[in-house]
């Protein structure tokens, strides 16, 4: 039994230490090389350790990296974790953190503050943060209201096909802005917004970020229980004493504001949320004890890993982490299918 128990619990100690060495890396590494040895005396220093170290190095690693890198592994822990909720939720293997419109709503938001020039908070970066947290929180009004039925509840095929149309709405009136604005230099920022980009994150954001994913882990963890007995259909939860309508509406509105806060940060940033969960599956089981977790980890170390990439493979230019992720989940998630057509 203490064997089981260490096993089960091996990949957390594994995954810490890989998302660790990743970030280290990811200190290091950009248009100005850095020593990981520097970067550790950079950090250390912050710390209280007192040792010298020269400004620019500091400048470049704290001040730039650090809160890029903080901002990456929230963003990857938060998508993971609503997107382990969200297929467990709805028992649908496609669910992830986007499935809501939330992304489309995002979307509106922010083209409404590149291309009309709407103000919601400021202007510049902080005008499209807050667009798309605004669009992204209508999105979700409008999703919950289609899939709401009379009695409150909220079915999942339901949730699903509001989120769907409500999503295309939002495409729509994104295309036909950007094509009517006529304005080359505006397209081209909704394009690199809409594929995802945590160039902005300084550490104002970069706490943001961290504060609503602790918040977020902490209120799902508490449903670890109910999710799991979600595995068996709603009348088996509600059997063992799970208030199905309350679960779902909570867990549903957890995950959205979280998804919302996340996009108005960094953009929509794909696959994260749909693969991890189930990599973590194959790994731990579907226990949401341990997949909720493991699935936070796997999710920050991607992202990373993704994020490093992406301001690293070609020189002076940067692409967009969307694509990135994209390739990477793309395949995963067709040999996941593969896998588990051959196991049916």
């Amino acid at each position: 039994m203490r064997g089981r128990m260490r096993a089960g619990w091996a990949p957390y100690p594994l995954l810490a230490l890989a998302l660790a060495a990743a970030m280290l890396l990811a200190l290091g590494v950009g248009s100005v090389r850095i020593d990981p040895t520097v970067v550790a005396e950079v950090v250390a220093r912050r710390f209280g350790a007192g040792l010298d170290v020269s400004v620019f190095d500091d400048r470049i690693v704290w001040q730039l990296r650090m809160p890029r890198v903080l901002g990456a592994a929230a963003t990857g822990a938060g998508l993971a974790l609503c997107g382990a909720v969200l297929q467990s939720l709805t028992r649908n293997d496609l669910a992830e953190p986007y499935l809501l419109g939330i992304s489309g709503g995002a979307a509106v938001g922010a083209v409404s503050v590149l291309v009309l020039g709407v103000s919601v908070a400021g202007v510049g970066a902080v005008g499209v943060g807050a667009g798309a947290f605004a669009g992204a929180l209508g999105a979700l009004v409008l999703v919950l209201g289609l899939a709401a039925g009379r009695t409150g509840a909220l079915p999942p095929a339901r949730v699903v096909l509001a989120g769907a149309a409500v999503g295309q709405i939002c495409a729509a009136y994104t295309s036909f802005i950007v094509i009517m604005s006529g304005d080359h230099d505006a397209a081209r920022r909704v394009l690199n917004w809409t594929l995802g980009s945590l160039a902005g994150v300084r550490w104002t954001g970069a706490v943001t970020l961290l504060a609503i994913v602790a918040v977020a882990f902490v209120l799902i963890m508490a449903y670890t229980s109910a999710l799991d007995a979600f595995a068996f259909g709603e009348s088996a939860a509600g059997s063992l004493g799970v208030n199905v309508r309350a679960t779902r509406w909570t867990l549903l509105l957890v995950t959205a504001l979280v998804t919302a806060g996340l996009v108005s940060f960094t953009g929509a940033i794909g696959f994260v949320g749909l693969v991890v969960p189930h990599l973590v599956r194959l790994v731990c089981g579907p226990t949401h004890r341990r997949l909720l977790p493991l699935s936070a980890l796997a999710g920050a170390f991607l992202l990373v890993v993704a994020d490093t990439l992406a301001r690293s493979l070609v020189d002076g230019q940067e692409i967009p982490i969307g694509v990135l992720t994209a390739v990477v989940g793309a395949p995963v998630f067709a040999w996941l299918l593969r896998r588990e057509g051959r196991s049916t």
